[in-house]
């Protein structure tokens, strides 16, 4: 952890910050750091160091053996006088790599090589459209990953393809699965660019520049930005992550699969750092060409380079730095002491060690890893959304509650009740509500012919749980001089018992406290005369779920709405609505990937998840937001379907109804809190989207009075700070697709969504199909993926 953070969590002052896990890599070092070495390197402050698995004794000898079996071949063919045309026998054997020697690499199994970071040979050329060097380079990576595992590395780096055409990619991508197959337990890093930016590649030459010339090709994409006016070069922003694509897809995902993402020195636009953000990065490299010099002569970074570090250590998986090419350099590390030297120094250099405040033959701390740790200290501190419980929670699935089927245990409401914004919105709404009801000179439900005299508001909790809304409700009451009835339903036969020891310790048993299903509630008796049942003035409910309507809140206020007095009587929530983005989130992907082994209903389950480690592939265009409305719901309702029903056919409960829906012939009671979207949005970019994030927002109280700004709740992202900052009693739903779905540049996603019922239950179905323009009024279709459905796994009411 870095230094600038107090002993106590709970001080004012406590802030802590991501802290900076620093390592060095040179491209000019070909042997692995001896023991002497990497303490130098470590005390030049330094975390880790890399190390080349092989050296240039084995470079050469995979040199000569091409060059041999070349000479071998030419031999052959002009011993049998065959043809030009005849020379090209692919039947002819390829050369096979030997085993390696002591000769050709320094890395061993140490007491330190759990520390040191693999790094494959950047001369290998997986992507060659040679076939000769493409499968000698197969072989030598091969062997490296193989020897590194033995000695003991459990991560390898892996310089990524020079070139981003679909051949060569395709080749590399079958390279690296067949490597993750031969270093069962290491992970793999692929080293690759932010985007090819010129003057920042891999200064290593290849198998191809020296033996049969590169033949490399450039991209031809549409998607570019102008890095050099003069010229007019133009680089394809989305090449280099094409290419990954292509990589983590062919290796399905795989969780020993990562990225060292090489900053680049001008930091492209924010859509492409958002794309990046979203994959699973282990390393983030800065060569030393992207440093500049500051007017003191000292190293330092650019506003948008420190912006873009400060976001991506914000994961909770942060990721590791690598300085490249920052010293100390391989040629003083070659004139590091021997171990003798450094435990027992003469006592001139232990004597000047001392003075100068440093070990004997230490080198001097690295002005590099000096600015970095600068901008460690100078991080924004971690935020009141990000707590570690909070950061704990990013990109973890849960299930979806069910409030209705299940009880939840106190720790469930503790959780909850954490939360004091949600409760601050509520208490404002409940105060609003009674302000209004008085200044409008409303009826009150406790007026009736037997009790002409009543003066108290009739308010009811449905859902209470252990009572933090009951006392939001009194405490309002109390601000607003309001008289009030207060009655508190509960249907989890634990909560109430928690509810009327609050009720005697808190409130005075001011409150009455009934345990039942709201549903099923007679209504409110009047305190001055128990025999008669009157009706509610306001109705409070947090029944609400991160997609608004996903834990059946529409059905359970169906339940009870009745006993809203009319036409006068408040429901908070007034109302919700549901919003929906789509969006690309690997992890999560890779994460049901890996349970649908044992829950084959994994990729059909709306997830509840802290979303944190995506990338929004929409842009907000006009008429098309990137977060889009899918439907509201609003309470009371004036004409319910469901009630309609029960008093036509005499019945006194609707919840026993079973069947499939009203168009399988069922009664169709619950018809009306049906729902379905068709939404549009616009990808300016080419990209990929794994699935759907779910939002939602609600007015818990609207005004009488014109243009005055209602109470609300929101955890859209770009609402929920000027809507109700810092709240975190929800965290957005995942729709997932059970397979990413890839689209090109300019296309525009066509999304449609149905919330699903039929007498007992509640589902949603969903599918996602991509459509092309191909001319000024001609759009084509290019992909869709298939229709998901939760119906397997759906939220039961009746």
């Amino acid at each position: 952890m870095s230094s600038n953070r107090g002993f106590n969590p709970e001080s004012e002052s406590f802030e802590q910050r991501p802290p900076f896990y620093i390592g060095q890599h040179d491209v000019q070092r070909h042997e692995s750091p001896t023991d002497n070495q990497y303490g130098q390197i470590l005390d030049s402050g330094f975390n880790f160091v890399t190390t080349p698995i092989t050296n240039e004794h084995f470079h050469q000898r995979v040199i000569d053996l091409y060059k041999s079996h070349l000479q071998e071949r030419e031999q052959w063919v002009t011993e049998r006088g065959l043809t030009d045309a005849q020379k090209a026998n692919p039947s002819l054997p390829l050369p096979t790599v030997p085993t390696l020697t002591d000769d050709d690499t320094s890395l061993f199994p140490s007491s330190y090589v759990g520390s040191l970071i693999a790094y494959a040979s950047p001369w290998i050329d997986l992507c060659s459209a040679d076939p000769i060097i493409s499968d000698i380079s197969r072989q030598v990576l091969n062997l490296e990953l193989a020897y590194a595992n033995f000695c003991g590395s459990r991560t390898i780096i892996i310089p990524g393809p020079r070139q981003d055409d679909g051949r060569a990619v395709a080749q590399y991508a079958r390279a690296i699965q067949e490597a993750q197959e031969v270093g069962g337990r290491v992970n793999l890093v692929i080293h690759l660019p932010m985007y090819r930016e010129p003057g920042l590649e891999e200064e290593a030459e290849t198998l191809s520049s020296l033996l049969a010339g590169d033949g490399s090709s450039s991209s031809n994409s549409k998607e570019t930005v102008k890095t050099d006016a003069a010229k007019g070069t133009e680089i394809d922003l989305f090449s280099t992550w094409d290419s990954w694509h292509t990589i983590r897809t062919v290796c399905k995902y795989s969780g020993r699969l990562f990225v060292a993402l090489r900053i680049p020195k001008r930091v492209p636009e924010k859509d492409l750092q958002e794309r990046w953000f979203s994959e699973p990065l282990h390393y983030l490299t800065l060569d030393k060409k992207i440093f500049s010099l500051n007017k003191a002569g000292h190293p330092s970074l650019t506003r948008h380079h420190q912006d873009l570090i400060n976001r991506y250590m914000r994961l909770k998986n942060h990721p590791w730095l690598i300085l490249i090419n920052v010293g100390p350099s391989t040629e003083s590390l070659v004139e590091a002491p021997s171990k003798m030297e450094v435990d027992f120094p003469p006592l001139s250099e232990a004597s000047k060690a001392v003075k100068e405040n440093r070990k004997p033959y230490a080198p001097p701390y690295n002005e590099y890893v000096d600015y970095m740790k600068y901008l460690e200290r100078h991080q924004p501190p971690y935020s009141a959304m990000e707590t570690p419980s909070l950061v704990s929670f990013q990109d973890w699935l849960q299930s979806p509650l069910q409030p209705l089927s299940d009880n939840l245990e106190s720790a469930t409401y503790e959780v909850f009740e954490g939360d004091p914004v949600k409760y601050d919105q509520y208490e404002k709404a409940v105060a609003e509500a009674m302000l209004e009801w008085k200044k409008y000179n409303r009826p009150v439900s406790s007026v009736t012919p037997e009790t002409p005299d009543g003066k108290d508001l009739i308010v009811a909790v449905a859902g209470a749980g252990r009572g933090p809304l009951v006392a939001r409700v009194l405490r309002a009451a109390a601000s607003t001089n309001t008289p009030i009835q207060l009655w508190a339903l509960e249907k989890n036969q634990n909560a109430y018992v928690y509810l009327l020891r609050r009720n005697k310790r808190e409130w005075n048993n001011s409150v009455t406290v009934i345990k039942t299903d709201m549903r099923e509630w007679e209504g409110p008796r009047l305190a001055a005369n128990p025999n008669i049942i009157t009706k509610l003035d306001i109705l409070v409910t947090e029944l609400l779920g991160s997609f608004g309507d996903n834990e059946l809140s529409p059905e359970c206020l169906d339940g009870i709405q009745r006993h809203i007095a009319r036409p006068h009587g408040i429901s908070i929530p007034y109302s919700y609505t549901a919003h929906l983005s789509p969006i690309a989130h690997p992890r999560i992907f890779a994460d049901l990937s890996n349970r649908v082994v044992s829950d084959p209903n994994a990729f059909d389950i709306p997830w509840v998840t802290r979303l944190f480690q995506l990338a929004y592939v929409a842009q907000k265009v006009p008429k098309h937001g990137r977060f889009q409305q899918a439907w509201e719901f609003v309470h009371p309702v004036e004409v319910s379907r469901a009630d309609d029903f029960s008093a036509q056919n005499g019945r006194a409960r609707k919840y026993v109804t079973h069947g499939s829906g009203s168009m399988y012939g069922s009664s169709g009671i619950n018809e009306h809190n049906a729902r379905h979207c068709h939404l549009t949005f616009v990808c300016p970019t080419r990209g990929v989207i794994h699935g759907l994030a779910g939002y939602f927002e609600s007015v818990l109280y609207k005004h009488q009075e014109e243009g005055k700004t209602p109470v609300e709740i929101s955890i859209l992202p770009d609402q929920i700070d000027r809507k109700s900052k810092d709240m975190i009693s929800w965290f957005p739903i995942f729709f997932p697709l059970r397979q990413p779905l890839y689209f090109p540049q300019d296309t525009e996603l066509e999304v449609s969504m149905w919330r699903q019922t039929d007498d007992t239950r509640v589902w949603y179905e969903w599918m996602v199909e991509v459509y092309a323009w191909v001319g000024p009024k001609t759009r084509i279709k290019v992909g869709a993926s298939e229709m998901h459905s939760s119906r397997k796994v759906a939220c039961i009411f009746g």
